[in-house]
């Protein structure tokens, strides 16, 4: 059986609500949020009590975690050093927004054991931070990655969105190129999504919200790509650029098909053969946190058949591909036997490529994602000899 040595903990406190985003997330109430934490640290007792417990990565996301105050961080910070082993972690990441920390909570998260920042810029113009609904602008940018270094971060991700609303290739490239002058050892990089339950989404329903063409968009990802390849950034995953030996080893925990934790609002925990979804709502997770420390909305059980579809689609969106070996050894099948049809005809069409040991997206199969992914549904449960 494989291990759980992941956990994600979800902060969904924001300043301000960007108008693209569907995460789980609230205005900030010093109250709530006060309210909040007790309930969290009550969820993650419930599900591992004890302390010191040892695990391999932590991912603090939100909303925007750095929006608690420095009182409240410290509480944070204490419970989670108390019940996890931090110091046996191989990366500790928070996310961070330019402008919404200063020297002392820097300071505080260096002290506490923080490895590495995901810090949220997603655009290099203060017009198009605007219309995004960010509160912060380019000098903040400028200000947070000088405070961080000043405080011995190295490994700090900055994310960037593309194809935004009027948004014409060459001002991404603008953007792009002023986010790399930084020299940092990781971005992320994704297109606008527009999802439901956003300021974009309604606008979008009104005929308010005009994205860049299609052709643009694939421009903007090759621009993407070619620039951090020139930049010596390799991407190891569709949307993910690093140099070598600073990926999210967090991330690839998901991309991996690998278990993990999931507390606070809203969040998702994936173990042995059932993933988990949180209560979104906040005052009814915290109610129900208080209540029996399972403020869980449902439990889906995960079979053979779905974990083997979830294997293909995440592992096709890393660079290097899925690896035949190991998935023989995870699934006690072969993976050529379970899909040789399907492979022979993507790789006919130029979409993935196989060679003795893995097989991966090509070029042309990373902008047809979703196109690929769909060949590997499996009619149904598989014949399979062992799984972990």
């Amino acid at each position: 059986m494989e291990s759980i040595q992941s956990v994600y903990i979800h902060i969904p406190f924001c300043r301000q609500i960007c108008h693209y985003c569907d995460f789980v997330k609230f205005f900030y109430n010093e109250e709530l949020a006060t309210e909040y934490l007790e309930a969290l640290m009550h969820e993650i007792d419930t599900a591992l009590p004890g302390d010191n417990h040892k695990l391999r990565t932590m991912y603090i996301g939100g909303g925007t975690p750095t929006a608690l105050t420095i009182e409240q961080l410290h509480t944070l910070f204490r419970f989670l050093s108390k019940k996890f082993d931090l110091s046996s972690f191989e990366e500790v990441s928070i996310e961070v927004n330019p402008g919404d920390i200063d020297t002392e909570k820097t300071k505080l998260l260096r002290d506490y054991g923080i490895t590495r920042i995901s810090f949220g810029v997603q655009v290099m113009d203060d017009k198009m931070l605007e219309q995004l609904g960010r509160v912060h602008r380019v000098k903040d940018v400028y200000d947070t990655v000088d405070l961080l270094k000043r405080h011995d971060f190295s490994n700090i991700s900055l994310d960037l969105i593309y194809a935004l609303p009027h948004q014409t290739v060459e001002q991404f490239q603008a953007s792009l190129e002023e986010a790399l002058s930084f020299g940092l050892p990781h971005y992320s990089t994704y297109a606008l999504q527009i999802e439901p339950k956003t300021i974009f989404y309604q606008k979008h329903k009104k005929g308010q919200l005009h994205r860049p063409p299609e052709d643009d968009e694939v421009m903007m990802y090759d621009i993407l790509k070619r620039t951090m390849k020139s930049n010596g950034i390799r991407q190891y995953e569709v949307s993910n650029f690093s140099i070598p030996g600073f990926e999210s080893k967090h991330n690839l925990t998901y991309w991996n098909n690998d278990y993990y934790y999931g507390f606070g609002a809203g969040a998702h925990g994936y173990l042995p053969g059932k993933r988990i979804t949180n209560i979104r709502p906040l005052p009814a997770y915290v109610k129900k946190a208080f209540s029996d420390g399972m403020p869980i909305l449902q439990v889906d059980e995960v079979t053979i058949k779905e974990r083997i579809e979830e294997e293909m689609f995440l592992g096709l969106r890393k660079i290097n591909g899925i690896d035949k070996q190991h998935f023989r050894e995870r699934f006690g099948i072969e993976l050529e036997r379970l899909y040789r049809k399907e492979l022979e005809n993507l790789i006919h069409l130029g979409l993935i490529q196989e060679d003795m040991k893995m097989i991966r997206l090509t070029e042309q199969g990373m902008l047809l994602g979703n196109r690929v992914f769909e060949k590997f549904l499996l009619e149904s449960d598989p014949k399979i000899e062992t799984i972990s």
